[in-house]
């Protein structure tokens, strides 16, 4: 249900206390007996709330420390690179990592201009740090490095975040945070006797080490993507940064490469209160979503598209992109995901491979809750489809391997190789799309909205929803236990059932749910990792309708099996 507010501009209502939020990282203590206040690590790192005693130093004192013994036990003698968003929580939660982590005689890399640092970021620095002579990528042996990112993501004002990157340096895999998490847990309850080093102190040891992640990212920025093609054109893009952390990078792209990109709103505000409100009646920091970006699509109709022939977005760590483009507004990141496919394994007008330097054979990535307008797509250009469950993690080793060239989810974060087919980043990248929209742009004629509607009229309009259903957390672990014979339905909206999936496609992982497909229809489902819900995804190449009936078949299905 969209809220009454949703789209309309924030209010003082709406903003945070921002001297209360960091207050409360202080004063308040978790409680380790209370699950909510416990440090849990889902899909990426651990979420929550000061004001929530969900997100309080003693979470990361307790975690920083987990993660310098994990290292240490793993081997892990190279620098840990760590950067921050724009956060509120994000300062304090940096600077009591750097306390525990120094004190633990880790070297830490810290910004030199001592900026906010995207995630792609960290994952870039980390890659090109552990990458051997000859081009090779090592994952243990001398000096190897890792990483934090201190960040929520695009979540509310009111949020903190914290997650770690190991060596691959992508998402961490589950029994790394999970023993993390574990660890951090057992220390919560005497969170006081971790070993710290005033930051004062801190921030002058040896062990800390000056580092530009921007000039090093921008600068390696040309080898992923064409900007003679975009510069050449004069493509005109914008970039609103959401005030997030890409905002200063931009800048240094048009120093670099001579590109003449444009940041729409500079601002930074820990209470975004310059944004629209967001679907749920929150402030969330979205580039994908068509209620947080009304404001910038408002002004762009308003006269600010004289300016520009298209607008990307990042959200506040810039691992997810936004694509806006004129007589169109915010697109869906599946549609821009069956663009970006179909342009990267595709041809130019003669004939000439977009990106020839790419491995043969290498696959496209994508979660098995993204449009199977990609599915179309990958069929008609002769690609191999990898299917993932949910989670960027999963997209790690294939990225390594060469299994795909592309990853890429349906809540608009991608990833892709340089052109010359190895490893970019393992973590999802925001700025990269962006930058991929003015080249598509520049090397079609046509922006990705245009290219769009041309997929459609090939493989036929889709409708696409999510949504939430109550549910219990007995109900929630019944999903992990889930088989295709617990599913007795042999229809869904009146097309037969052709699979009932528990393993992705892909790599035979299980995907902690179950979708169904047919012919032209499919949903899936899933628990959340944080609240006492489980989410359905499903779309349809009939009709809005038929999508409606497909969404109330399915919670139908699923309530069915969970109660058997």
């Amino acid at each position: 249900m969209v809220a009454k507010n949703a789209g309309l501009p924030a209010t003082e209502k709406d903003l945070i206390n921002v001297d209360e939020v960091i207050g409360k990282y202080y004063d308040l203590v978790p409680d380790v007996n209370v699950p909510e206040q416990r440090v849990s690590f889902g899909t990426s790192g651990h979420r929550g709330s000061s004001l929530k005693t969900s997100f309080n130093e003693a979470h990361i004192v307790t975690i920083a420390q987990a993660i310098a013994e994990n290292r240490k036990a793993a081997g892990i003698t190279g620098p840990l690179y760590i950067g921050r968003d724009t956060h509120a929580l994000s300062l304090p939660a940096w600077k009591t990592a750097i306390e525990v982590l120094v004190a633990n005689g880790v070297r830490v890399r810290i910004d030199s201009r001592d900026d906010y640092t995207p995630t792609p970021v960290v994952s870039q620095a980390i890659l090109t740090h552990n990458r051997a002579a000859d081009g090779t990528q090592r994952f243990d042996g001398d000096d190897i490095a890792d990483g934090i990112v201190v960040t929520p993501s695009h979540n509310p004002p009111t949020d903190g975040g914290f997650k770690y990157d190991p060596p691959t340096g992508g998402p961490a895999p589950a029994e790394t945070t999970n023993w993390i998490a574990n660890r951090a847990n057992e220390l919560l309850p005497n969170w006081k006797n971790v070993k710290r080093v005033p930051f004062e102190q801190a921030i002058k040891s040896d062990l800390i080490e000056k580092f530009d992640f921007r000039q090093h990212y921008v600068d390696d920025l040309g080898n992923v993507i064409d900007f003679d093609v975009i510069k050449s054109s004069g493509v005109r893009l914008g970039i609103d940064p959401l005030g997030g952390a890409s905002v200063n990078y931009w800048p240094l792209v048009n120093e670099v490469y001579g590109t003449t990109i444009e940041v729409v709103r500079p601002q930074v505000d820990p209470t975004w209160r310059f944004m629209t409100i967001d679907h749920d009646g929150k402030i969330r920091m979205d580039p994908s979503s068509p209620y947080a970006m009304k404001g910038l699509v408002d002004s762009l109709n308003n006269g600010a598209w004289d300016k520009y022939d298209l607008v990307g977005g990042t959200d506040p760590d810039a691992d997810r992109h936004g694509i806006v483009c004129p007589n169109w507004g915010v697109m869906n990141p599946n549609h821009y995901i069956a663009v970006c496919v179909e342009y990267l394994f595709g041809k130019d007008k003669d004939g000439k491979p977009n990106r020839p330097g790419w491995p043969e054979g290498a696959g496209i990535g994508k979660t098995l809750v993204s449009s199977s307008l990609i599915d179309r797509v990958a069929a008609s250009i002769g690609a191999k489809l990898v299917e993932v469950p949910v989670g960027f993690k999963w997209f790690v080793d294939p990225l390594f391997t060469g299994k795909v060239a592309f990853g890429g989810e349906e809540s608009s974060g991608m990833s892709f190789l340089r052109k010359d087919g190895r490893v970019w980043t393992t973590d999802k990248d925001g700025l990269i799309p962006d930058l991929l929209a003015a080249e598509i742009t520049a090397k079609t004629g046509k922006n990705p909205a245009e290219l769009h509607k041309d997929q459609v009229a090939r493989f036929g309009e889709s409708w696409y929803k999510r949504i939430d259903t109550p549910t219990t957390l007995e109900q929630k672990q019944k999903f992990a236990k889930l088989t295709g014979d617990d599913v007795t339905a042999t229809k869904l909206a009146g097309e037969d059932i052709t699979a009932k999936l528990t393993k992705a496609p892909g790599n035979d992982a299980p995907i902690g749910g179950i979708k169904v497909t047919t012919k032209d229809n499919w949903f899936a489902a899933r628990p959340s990792g944080t609240e006492n819900i489980y989410k359905v995804y499903a779309e349809s190449f009939e009709s809005p309708e038929a999508l409606d009936k497909v969404l109330a078949e399915a919670t139908e299905v699923v309530d069915k099996a969970l109660a058997e």
